[in-house]
C-alpha cells in the first residue's frame, strides 16, 4: 500500500506523538479505516462505523455548518461528521494558538474553547502537558493568523499573542484574561474573539454578500446581538442566528451563516412529499402546513397548482413507521380524508383536522395520529419501514382445547383448566405465576398435574405487545427461574412474568397497562399515558410521579401513578377473616382519625387504604401487601448476591426483623440462608442487613445475641475513649453527640476519657477515620454485637429522616461490590456519621 515520501526534518525528535503522526496520518490502511463502501471507522472519534453522507445540518464534531456538506453519518446515534472534521489527526504540534505544547484530540464536554469561547460538546484538543487549554475542531481546522491589518475598529497591524496573558480589553468587552491580538505601536489589547471569527476565516470575511433569495439588497455582516426590530432568527429556517449572521437593515432580511453557505433549494419535485413542484417562499407569512396541521410563520415550501404548503422540516417525514401506542403500522397521508372527521389523535389525544395530513392504520379504521405526534422520540423508534415487509407472528398466549381448558405458552408441558370465582376463596395459598398475587374470587386458570395457576387476565397478556413507555416491542418472559427484578415503571421487586426488552424490564401488572386504561377509582371516564416534564402528585398515594395515567376531559384533573393503577382491588391478610378492599379515599377530610389496625399509626383518609367488610378499619397499602408481593413464596430468591427464602409470615409466632427489631408484620418475610433464624421483614431491612453488616464485614456472626422478647435492656452509661487532638470547638463534645445519637441515649449518660492509647486499637491514634469493618471489629470486641446492630441502624435512620433516602436501588440481583455499596448506601444521603472516600467510612 506504500507509505507517504514526507518525513520529519533529521534534527526533528522522534517523540512518541511524532512517530505517530508519520506513520499513521500519512496513509490510509484498513487497520485504520474501513473503505467508504463499507463505512468509516473513525475510533478517535466516533465509536460505531458511519456511512458516507451530504447534509445540510450542523456538524456534531465541531457544532458549526460548513460550505461543503460531505461527511459522515451514524445512523445508530443521529451522530453526523464533517469530512475535513474527520481527517483531522489525533495530535496537533505547533498550533498558532497554542505553539509550545502538543494538542490531543479528546472526547470532552462542558469544557470552553479558549479561542472562539464556545461550548464544547462533543470533542475538542486538549494540552497535554496540563496547560488547562481547550480548543474546539472549528478552530483547529481554522487556526487564528498571526497578523491582522484590516480590523475595522483599529488602523495598525495587530499580531497574534500566542498564549494566555492578562490584558485590558481596548474594545470595552470586559474580558481581561485569554489569547490576545496587540498592537505594538498603540500598546492595545484585543481578546481574539473580538478581531476573528473562525466562521469569517472560512467565508473570507466577506463584508457583504448577494444572497440568492434576497437580490434586492446585498447583505451585510453583523457581529453580535441583532438588531431590535428583528426576531433574531433566520428569515429561511427560523433557527437562532446566533452573533454572527448577514443582514438586510432596508428589508429586515436576516440569515445565519449555514443558509450564506448551504442556502436551501429554490424548488424541489418529490412524489413522497407532493404530486407535484414546490418552490420555496422566502417570506414571513403565517400559514398551515398540509402535513402536520400545524401553523408556521415563515418560509414554507408551497405549491402553486393546488395551494400546498408544507414546514421545511416536514418535507422528511417517515413514510410507514410503527409507535409505542398501537399494534400495527400507521402510514403517512397527505390528506386523513373525511373518515377521520370525528376523530382524535392516538398520542395527545386531541382532535384531528381531517382536512390535513397525518398518520393512519389501514387496519383499524378511525385510528389517526398528528404527524408531529407521531414522530416524537418517546413515540417513535426512528425506523423508517416503508418498503419492508411486515411478519405476521403468533402473539396468541394460549391454544384452547375446549370450553374450558387451554394450553398456555407458559405451561406447554400440561393443559390448564378454567375455574371459575364464585365469591369464595379457592385455594387461598395458590398465587398467580405471573403476577404472584394470590388466586381470589375472580377466575383463574389451574393446572391439572401440578401447582402452577394463572389468573384468567394474565393467562390472555400477549407474547409481544408495545408498550406507552417503550418505543420496540415487549416480549413476555416467563421467568421460570424466578429471577428477581425491579420493574422499570413502578420499581417494585418481582420474581413473576415480564415484558422485556433489552434490559427494559416491566413486570406482568404495568407492562399489561394500555389505552384506554378504565380503572374503578375513576369510573366515568377512561386513562391515558401523556408524557410531561414534571412531576405530578398521584391521586392514589400522594406523592410524586413521573410516570402518570390521567384524565383528559375537561378541567378534570384526575392523575394516577402505575404503581397505585396496578394494585389488587381485593387482598386477603390476617388481620381479617373476610377479603379486603381496595378503597379510594374519603372525598373530604374525616372529623375524626383513622388508624391502621396492623402498623397501629395513623392514615390519611385522603389516601387510598383497604377496609374489612364492615369497613371499621383503615389499612395502609404498605401494611396490608408489604414490598415482597411480587416474590413467589417458598422459592428461593438471591438478593444482592446472597440466597434469601422467600416464606409466607402466617405462623402464629411471628419472628423479630435482624434490622428493624420489629414482629414481621407484612405477609412475606425473608429469611437469610445459611443462618439461625434471621428474618427480615421487608426488602429495604435486608438491604440494610446484607449490603452494611455482612457485605462490609464478613467476620461477623449471622445471627446476634439479641435480647429475648419482652425483656427491657437500658444503656445508662457510655464509656468513650479516642486517640484524636483536643481542637476548634471540642473534639471531646463532638464524639460525645455521636455517641448518644449512636447509642439513642441522653448525652449526660456519655462520658469521654482523656485521650489514653492505651484504652483503643492503635490505628485510631493515626486516623481520625475508620473503615466500616474495622469499627465493628473494634466495638464488638469491647459491647455486645447488638448494641453494634443498634448503632449503625439508629445512624442512618437518623440521615434518612433528615434529608431522606431515594427510594430507587441497583438491582437486586447485583453483586454487592464495594463501588456498589457506596453508591447504594451511602450516596444517597448525608449524615453526621458517614464521610466519604474510596469506600464507605466512619467517622470517629
Amino acid at each position: 500500500m506504500g507509505l507517504g515520501s514526507k518525513w520529519f526534518s533529521l534534527d526533528t525528535p522522534a517523540t512518541p506523538e511524532r512517530i505517530r503522526m508519520a506513520c499513521l496520518d500519512e496513509f490510509t490502511s484498513p487497520f485504520v479505516k474501513q473503505m467508504e463502501s463499507e463505512g468509516v471507522s473513525l475510533p478517535l472519534i466516533h465509536e460505531h462505523p458511519m456511512k458516507p453522507w451530504n447534509d445540510l445540518r450542523k456538524g456534531d464534531c465541531c457544532q458549526r455548518f460548513v460550505s461543503q456538506s460531505d461527511g459522515y453519518y451514524c445512523k445508530t446515534c443521529d451522530f453526523f461528521l464533517h469530512k475535513e472534521c474527520g481527517e483531522l489527526t489525533e495530535f496537533i504540534i505547533d498550533h498558532p494558538a497554542h505553539p509550545d505544547h502538543t494538542l490531543r484530540l479528546q472526547g470532552i464536554r462542558g469544557h470552553v474553547c479558549d479561542i472562539c469561547e464556545r461550548k464544547i460538546k462533543n470533542l475538542c484538543y486538549r494540552c497535554c502537558d496540563g496547560c488547562d487549554f481547550d480548543m474546539d475542531l472549528h478552530c483547529a481546522k481554522y487556526p487564528p493568523p498571526d497578523v491582522i491589518d484590516n480590523f475595522e475598529t483599529h488602523s495598525h497591524k495587530l499580531t497574534l499573542v500566542k498564549k494566555n496573558t492578562v490584558f485590558d480589553c481596548s474594545a470595552k468587552c470586559g474580558k481581561a484574561y485569554g489569547l490576545s491580538y496587540k498592537c505594538e505601536e498603540c500598546d492595545v489589547a484585543f481578546p481574539v474573539e473580538c478581531v476573528w471569527h473562525p466562521e469569517a476565516s472560512e467565508l473570507n470575511y466577506s463584508p457583504e454578500v448577494n444572497h440568492s433569495y434576497h437580490s434586492l439588497h446585498p447583505l451585510k455582516f453583523l457581529t453580535g446581538e441583532p438588531p431590535e426590530y428583528s426576531d433574531g432568527k433566520c428569515r429561511l429556517y427560523g433557527t437562532e442566528i446566533g452573533k454572527l449572521f448577514y443582514h438586510c437593515s432596508s428589508c429586515n432580511f436576516t440569515v445565519g451563516f449555514h443558509c450564506v453557505l448551504n442556502p436551501p433549494q429554490k424548488s424541489l419535485v418529490d412524489p413522497k412529499v407532493h404530486d407535484h413542484q414546490l418552490t420555496l417562499l422566502p417570506r414571513l407569512d403565517s400559514f398551515t402546513c398540509n402535513a402536520c396541521g400545524l401553523k408556521g410563520d415563515r418560509s414554507p415550501y408551497a405549491c402553486f397548482d393546488c395551494g400546498f404548503m408544507i414546514h421545511q422540516d416536514c418535507l422528511g417525514l417517515p413514510r410507514v413507521i410503527n409507535i409505542n401506542r398501537h399494534d400495527h403500522r400507521v402510514s403517512r397521508t397527505s390528506v386523513l380524508g373525511d373518515a377521520a372527521m370525528n376523530s382524535v389523535c392516538g398520542v395527545c389525544r386531541k382532535k384531528v383536522d381531517w382536512t390535513y395530513g397525518g398518520f393512519s392504520c389501514k387496519r383499524c379504521p378511525g385510528y389517526v395520529v398528528h404527524s408531529k405526534c407521531a414522530t416524537r422520540k418517546d413515540v417513535w423508534n426512528g425506523k423508517e419501514l416503508e418498503g419492508i415487509p411486515e411478519e405476521e407472528e403468533d402473539i396468541e398466549p394460549y391454544v384452547v382445547i375446549d370450553e374450558n381448558t387451554i394450553q398456555h405458552f407458559s405451561h406447554k408441558e400440561h393443559y390448564l383448566r378454567r375455574i371459575h370465582g364464585n365469591g369464595v376463596w379457592y385455594e387461598e395459598n395458590k398465587r398467580c405465576s405471573a403476577c404472584i398475587h394470590l388466586i381470589g374470587l375472580q377466575s383463574f386458570y389451574g393446572c391439572v398435574d401440578c401447582d402452577f395457576y394463572l389468573h384468567h387476565k394474565c393467562a390472555e397478556c400477549p407474547k409481544m405487545k408495545r408498550h406507552v413507555l417503550h418505543n420496540d416491542r415487549l416480549t413476555l418472559v416467563t421467568n421460570e427461574e424466578l429471577e428477581v427484578f425491579n420493574c422499570l415503571v413502578c420499581d417494585r421487586a418481582s420474581s413473576g412474568f415480564m415484558y422485556k426488552d433489552g434490559n427494559r424490564k416491566l413486570d406482568v401488572l404495568c407492562g399489561s397497562v394500555s389505552e384506554p386504561f378504565f380503572h374503578p377509582s375513576h369510573p366515568h371516564h377512561p386513562l391515558y399515558y401523556i408524557p410531561t416534564e414534571e412531576e405530578e402528585i398521584c391521586n392514589g398515594c400522594n406523592r410524586r410521579e413521573h410516570h402518570m395515567l390521567r384524565c383528559i376531559e375537561g378541567d378534570c384533573g384526575f392523575v394516577l401513578g402505575f404503581k397505585c393503577a396496578t394494585l389488587p382491588q381485593v387482598v386477603k391478610h390476617i388481620v381479617d377473616d373476610h377479603p379486603l378492599s381496595l378503597c379510594y379515599g374519603q372525598e373530604e377530610e374525616a372529623s375524626g382519625k383513622y388508624w391502621c389496625d396492623i402498623c397501629e399509626k395513623e392514615t390519611n383518609p385522603k389516601e387510598w387504604f383497604y377496609t374489612c367488610k364492615n369497613q371499621q378499619a383503615s389499612l395502609h397499602t404498605m401494611c396490608v401487601l408489604g414490598d415482597c408481593t411480587g416474590l413467589m413464596p417458598r422459592s428461593v430468591a438471591k438478593l444482592w448476591g446472597k440466597p434469601t427464602e422467600v416464606m409466607l409470615n402466617n405462623s402464629v409466632t411471628r419472628p423479630f426483623c435482624i434490622w428493624c427489631m420489629s414482629r414481621c408484620m407484612y405477609p412475606i418475610k425473608l429469611k437469610l440462608l445459611g443462618t439461625s433464624g434471621t428474618y427480615a421483614c421487608s426488602l429495604e431491612c435486608a438491604f440494610y442487613f446484607i449490603i452494611i453488616l455482612i457485605e462490609l464485614d464478613s467476620s461477623l456472626p449471622l445471627s446476634f445475641d439479641l435480647p429475648n422478647a419482652g425483656a427491657l435492656v437500658h444503656v445508662y452509661t457510655v464509656l468513650v475513649t479516642h486517640g484524636g487532638v483536643e481542637m476548634g470547638q471540642g473534639l471531646h463534645t463532638k464524639v460525645a453527640q455521636v455517641a448518644a445519637s449512636a447509642f439513642s441515649i441522653p448525652l449526660n449518660s456519655v462520658f469521654v476519657s482523656e485521650t489514653s492509647t492505651d484504652k483503643v486499637i492503635d490505628f485510631l491514634r493515626t486516623e481520625r477515620t475508620i473503615t466500616v469493618k474495622q469499627c465493628i471489629t473494634s466495638v464488638v470486641t469491647h459491647i455486645s454485637p447488638s448494641f453494634v446492630l443498634f448503632a449503625i441502624k439508629d445512624a442512618i435512620k437518623a440521615a434518612r429522616a433528615e434529608v431522606g433516602l431515594g427510594r430507587k436501588w441497583f438491582p437486586l440481583v447485583t453483586p454487592a461490590t464495594p463501588e456498589r455499596i457506596r453508591i447504594a448506601c451511602f450516596d444517597e444521603f448525608t449524615s453526621p456519621f458517614v464521610s466519604l472516600d474510596f469506600c464507605p467510612k466512619l467517622s470517629v
